[in-house]
């Protein structure tokens, strides 16, 4: 078996598997004052530092969710009902979000938030930046956003996307968004453990990205930015964010979160892969390799052969790749990702995403090439 599908989700970690172990048999509860509920909570705020570390923020910054997805809404409806709190507060109608900027290529989880969030709070401008045809953000577009209109944004913009791995000018981003008195969510789910993560107001991560258990994650918010908790009741996370926590599935983000930081990711089997992939089909379309990319991440086409005939086919012969973001429930359909680079939707509709990790190996590439091999002779010799 080769698993080539880390972008979707990581294998266990020892080291998480480890820190799980622990949590499980320690039991207790956090909120708890006695011994039990006292040794449940100090698992917590050591992953808490780790997770912090990762960041590149403090440990009481970070905020422990379900997963990435739940950091997300939080990020993007705490931000917009904190700024309505500030305004309320300063008595000052500049403190309220009446603009909301979101890349063209982020996450469903991101996307379909905002327009949530769009649609709950009358006055609130929603407004999507576009992408160049390498998949890095428009720049420029995004400056005549900021520039337009009154009252404070937002911006969302992944670090790297998790389709093509293109990783975005978030430290430029961040300067024009600090010029215009504006504020910076980061998806920096696929980026995390990959490349240095940048600095932003709101920041998300995921556990089993890195290696950790599914079912966990964080939200980074910087000190004395807008945040109100979206699900409130008991007091945990600092009333950010209530429900008793996920001890074993937070212990293991903090194990997987250190084990990943201290990695040094090279390209050398995404490249492997690649040059293999051009002695197959010398017509495949490799997306985003004019830009500086995930060392991990490889988005193809082997158009003119479908998405879900290929992925088939490869499970088949025990290689796991994937046709883009795994968050569709298990459908196949158009990216929205290279439409929005302009890619046609003939050529979109035959991409494939191979991402590796901490445990991926050469015998992976070859299997993978191997039966990619056998799938473009079969196409040939049909046609």
């Amino acid at each position: 078996m080769a698993y080539l599908d880390y972008n979707a989700t990581s294998p266990l970690r020892a080291e998480a598997k480890v820190a799980a172990e622990r949590a499980f048999a320690l039991g207790g509860n956090a909120s708890s004052v006695h011994a039990s509920g006292r040794a449940a909570r100090a698992l917590i705020e050591e992953a808490r530092q780790n997770v912090a570390a990762l960041g590149g923020a403090r440990a009481e910054e970070v905020i422990f969710t379900s997963g990435a997805t739940e950091s997300n809404a939080l990020a993007l409806w705490g931000a917009v009902m904190g700024s309505l709190e500030a305004r309320d507060a300063a008595k000052d109608a500049t403190a309220r979000i009446t603009r909301l900027f979101v890349s063209a290529i982020e996450h469903p989880a991101v996307l379909e938030n905002a327009k949530a969030v769009a649609e709950r709070f009358a006055g609130l401008r929603l407004e999507f930046i576009p992408v160049r045809t390498n998949g890095v953000v428009d720049l420029d577009a995004l400056k005549d956003l900021l520039r337009e209109g009154k009252g404070r944004a937002l911006v969302a913009l992944m670090a790297a996307n998790n389709e093509t791995g293109v990783v975005q000018p978030v430290d430029e981003v961040l300067t024009l968004v600090r010029a215009e008195g504006a504020l910076l969510l980061v998806d920096a789910v696929q980026a995390a453990g990959k490349i240095a993560l940048p600095a932003a107001d709101y920041l998300t991560l995921s556990a089993h990205k890195l290696g950790g258990l599914q079912g966990a994650g964080a939200l980074i918010v910087r000190t004395g930015i807008p945040y109100a908790p979206l699900i409130t009741g008991g007091g945990q996370e600092r009333g950010a964010r209530a429900g008793t926590e996920n001890l074993a599935g937070i212990a293991a983000f903090g194990a997987a979160a250190t084990a990943a930081a201290q990695e040094n990711v090279t390209p050398v089997l995404r490249d492997r892969f690649e040059a293999g992939l051009r002695k197959i089909a010398q017509e495949v379309t490799i997306f985003g390799v004019e830009s500086l990319r995930l060392p991990n991440t490889s988005n193809f086409s082997l158009a003119p052969i479908p998405a879900e005939t290929a992925l088939m086919a490869l499970d088949l012969d025990g290689v796991m790749l994937s046709s883009g973001a795994a968050c569709s429930s298990g459908k196949v359909k158009r990216s929205h990702v290279l439409a929005a680079m302009g890619i046609s939707e003939d050529v979109g509709a035959c991409a494939l995403r191979a991402s590796f990790g901490w445990n991926s190996t050469e015998a992976d590439v070859d299997a993978a090439l191997s039966s990619i091999s056998k799938l473009v002779a079969r196409r040939r010799a049909a046609a």
